[in-house]
């Protein structure tokens, strides 16, 4: 583990790139890993079907290394920091998904809410628990993740994002209408 874990002193040391890579196939335990599977599994089939395997796959590995970036630059001066796990790119998939399915409802512990909402609350909390830097998660790697997922898909296919708005819009103006 600890030549897989992404350790950003080491990589700027040592030149060990791969570790940004290797470091999101490694998890802390059973839980972190089975909680990151669950999430692929309900949001990964949707982004699949959209992009084809291929480039899931390409923007899953791109997720992985593009949402470690930030924690890089911020800890390379720091020996005693570690991260590792995939959900930068879970993350990804989770909002590539809402973004092509912005009003289907998701349950967070059993409250229904629109994707978006989901979306809009859980970037809200990944910066704020970013700024506590309070826990061991690596808070940014959630945030960074899904600008990964909205980016890759809006820049594939640049009328998914106007298509958002629009469906939200929409959906706002039944509910209200």
């Amino acid at each position: 583990m600890n030549k897989l874990i992404l350790t950003p002193y080491w990589v700027e040391r040592k030149n060990e790139y791969y570790r940004f890579l290797t470091s999101g196939f490694i998890h802390a335990d059973y839980k972190h890993l089975i909680f990151n599977m669950i999430s692929l599994y309900f949001f990964g089939y949707i982004v699949e079907a959209w992009l084809g395997t291929s480039l899931y796959i390409i923007m899953y590995l791109a997720a992985i290394v593009i949402s470690d970036i930030p924690t890089y630059l911020k800890y390379k001066n720091n020996s005693n920091y570690a991260s590792l796990g995939a959900s930068g790119a879970v993350s990804a998939v989770i909002f590539a998904s809402i973004l092509l399915h912005p009003i289907n409802l998701i349950f967070i512990y059993f409250i229904p809410m629109p994707a978006f909402v989901f979306g809009i609350l859980y970037l809200a909390y990944s910066y704020y628990m970013d700024k506590q830097n309070r826990d061991h998660i690596n808070h940014s790697a959630h945030f960074y993740g899904a600008v990964v997922g909205i980016a890759f898909i809006g820049i594939l296919y640049p009328s998914t994002i106007p298509a958002m708005f629009e469906t939200i819009l929409g959906g706002i103006q039944r509910l209200l209408g």
